[in-house]
This record gives C-alpha cells, sequence and structure tokens, in this order.
C-alpha cells in the first residue's frame, strides 16, 4: 500500500470535514466547491484502490485479510458519492452535515487499511 496517497486521502478527507463543518455551522447548503472536492476526494480513493490491488494481485500485503480489504476498498468507494448525493438532496445545514461524516469516514477508514496492511491490528 503506498503510504503517500494514503497520506493524501486521508488529509484531503479532513480537510473536507472541515470545509463541511464550517459550511453546516454556517447554515449553507453544499456548494461547487464542496462538490469538486469530493470529486477530487474519489479520484484519490480510486487511485489508492488501484494501488492495494496491483499489490495484492503481486502477493504483497497480509496474509489471510485480503477480504477484509477488498471490503474497505468498495465500501471507501461508495461513501463520497452517496455522500455528494444525500448532500444535494438535502439542501438544509443538514447537507453539509452528511458530508463531514463522509470526509471523517474516509480518512478512519484509510488509517484501518494502512494498519491492516501494516499488520498491526
Amino acid at each position: 500500500m503506498n503510504t503517500t496517497v494514503a497520506t493524501i486521502v486521508i488529509v484531503g478527507a479532513l480537510l473536507l470535514a472541515l470545509a463541511s463543518l464550517i459550511t453546516a455551522i454556517r447554515d449553507r447548503p453544499m456548494g461547487v466547491v464542496l462538490l469538486a472536492g469530493f470529486v477530487l476526494l474519489e479520484v484519490a480513493v480510486l487511485v489508492q484502490a488501484g494501488f492495494v490491488i496491483a499489490a495484492l494481485a503481486g502477493g504483497e500485503g497480509p496474509s489471510g485479510e485480503a477480504v477484509t480489504i477488498y471490503g474497505y476498498l468498495i465500501a471507501e468507494a461508495l461513501i463520497p458519492p452517496a455522500g455528494v448525493f444525500l448532500g444535494l438532496a438535502e439542501r438544509s445545514r443538514w447537507g453539509p452535515a452528511i458530508l463531514v461524516v463522509a470526509g471523517f469516514a474516509i480518512a478512519v477508514m484509510t488509517g484501518r487499511l494502512l494498519q491492516i496492511w501494516q499488520g498491526v491490528a
């Protein structure tokens, strides 16, 4: 697993969660900036998934944890689009609040993937 890409995903997700929190506190609906940020986050998550799948295919990674890793990768790829869809559907302050949870979930799941990959957990 590429730790540089994982770090980019974690930092980006936390920054987007913070921006979404500020937007929710200001009682504003989700805007184009948050939408673009979550699109970029989805691209970073997919790049990370490509690195992880390539490494697993090459025989790297923890033994016996492939199913868990694939589950995390699939869930991580689904969270940003689902969060954006719900954020656009809810035009009150709760739309950006949904994105706060989505960004935080991506950061936590990526950190957990790193732990599993390194055999710490």
